[in-house]
């Protein structure tokens, strides 16, 4: 018999105390976005959730993302609270653009080491998330992979379900010419372009507590994601809504013409809102063209929602009582052999 001593999982780098214990953090977190339709509790083996009734013909709509290298920016700052929230704003603001209400959330949380209290903070984010979104944190999996994950490294993984009626289900089928673009403000670049945001801070040396525009440099780039559920809810509720656009990478030229029929572009009148200071600072300090400022970043616009020309002024008033900022951003146009987006400097 070898005089080795006996290796164990905890020799091997994998702490399962540490993961219970995280689980138990966390129960109160996932308990406080409970909602009408959750069976059980957290810890079994799958999440439990009931068909909310009164649907003739239900739809169940899916979304998964993450928030890639913003991630890498929020470990430098040793800013943990906030990075949850842009998940579950990545994933809801997803599935909200086809009608669904979102139900509940599943999050995947990999780490080469457990840090217990990094990973309460950013499940709590989750959590407010939830909350915001009007949503059950139904579960999730934590996995602890040491030699997969270098130092305090963490990588995050969200899955969003909702429901809407079939009849319901936003196509952009219903859009038409002359149809208003109303634009609502996003708190920043959200969870998009921090691979060029981060070329832009090493180019131009800078320091994240630096201010811009009055605010810490780091706070204006770790802004959470903006989650619109509430606020699109109260729209769709009082005026017909013919189209959603969830602004991410790509900018409102790539992703705006994903919710329109082929025949239709919209005209974008870029003076009609006011980018946030953070974007005019990441294009002087990276010297980036307008072109690529538009294809990568939201420019300040987080969704998009067709209305009525008509009802234009209702739907921006609407959006504002809600909590959010709206803009009468541009009309719907004839296509013709042009892009899909057509924006007017």
């Amino acid at each position: 018999m070898s005089s080795r001593p006996p290796l164990s999982y905890h020799a091997a780098g994998v702490d399962i105390d540490a993961g219970n214990a995280l689980v138990e953090r966390i129960k109160p977190l996932a308990q406080s976005t409970r909602r009408p339709g959750v069976l059980g509790g957290l810890g079994g083996f799958g999440g439990l959730f009931e068909v909310p009734k009164g649907f003739r013909e239900p739809v169940m709509v899916s979304g998964t993302d993450g928030v890639g290298t913003k991630l890498l920016l929020a470990l430098e700052a040793g800013r943990h609270d906030g990075i949850g929230i842009d998940l579950v704003g990545m994933c809801v603001n997803d599935i909200l653009v086809a009608g669904a209400e979102p139900l509940w959330f599943l999050d995947y949380y990999a780490c080469g080491r457990l840090r217990v209290d990094v990973a309460e903070q950013v499940i709590a984010g989750i959590a407010e998330g939830c909350r915001q979104a009007h949503c059950a944190l139904l579960g999730g999996e934590t996995a602890e992979m040491p030699g997969m994950y270098s130092g305090d490294h963490y990588d995050l993984a969200g899955f969003a379900v909702g429901i809407v009626e079939k009849s319901e289900i936003l196509t952009g089928a219903r859009c038409q010419e002359g149809d208003a673009v109303i634009g609502i403000a996003s708190s920043g670049p959200h969870s998009n372009g921090y691979s060029l945001i981060r070329k832009i801070l090493a180019r131009s040396n800078a320091d994240l507590q630096g201010l811009v525009n009055g605010q810490p440099l780091v706070n204006a780039l770790l802004a959470p994601t903006r989650i619109y559920v509430r606020a699109i809810n109260a729209l769709r509720a009082a005026l017909p809504v013919h189209a959603l656009a969830h602004i991410t990478g790509g900018g409102l030229v790539e992703n705006l013409p994903r919710s329109l029929p082929a025949h239709l572009a919209a005209e974008i009148d870029a003076g009609n809102w006011e980018r946030p200071a953070i974007f005019r600072w990441l294009q002087e300090q990276g010297s980036v063209s307008d072109a690529e400022m538009w294809r990568v970043f939201n420019g300040g616009v987080g969704m998009v929602a067709i209305v009525p020309w008509g009802s234009r002024e209702d739907a921006q008033k609407i959006l504002e009582d809600a909590g959010e900022r709206a803009y009468q951003i541009g009309r719907l146009i004839p296509r013709g052999e042009g892009p899909g987006v057509r924006i007017l400097a």
